[in-house]
């Protein structure tokens, strides 16, 4: 079993309120959940940014990356006003 971990950066630029972020934070993080991801929100006060952390267990780590790949598609076709990065790390 392999042991994957993620922060999910996130620049929000017609974001401005921090209402507005929780709504696209938790929409995010529903869509991470269907996926057998555990997430946490990171965010912070600044509601143009966001950051969610993102972990998960996969058999190797072939099919690690392979979830990370889908992870990036799904934030690229679902929100393609959002620029996003994920930085993440295998155990």
């Amino acid at each position: 079993m392999t042991l994957t971990y993620a922060t999910l950066t996130l620049d929000l630029p017609l974001i401005e309120t921090k209402k507005g972020r929780r709504a696209v934070t938790n929409s995010i993080k529903e869509r991470l959940k269907n996926m057998n991801c555990s997430v946490l929100d990171l965010s912070l006060e600044y509601p143009k940014e966001a950051a969610i952390a993102i972990a998960f267990l996969s058999e190797n780590e072939s099919s690690a990356h392979k979830k990370i790949e889908k992870i990036e598609q799904l934030i690229q076709n679902r929100w393609p006003h959002i620029e996003a990065s994920l930085d993440y790390e295998t155990m």
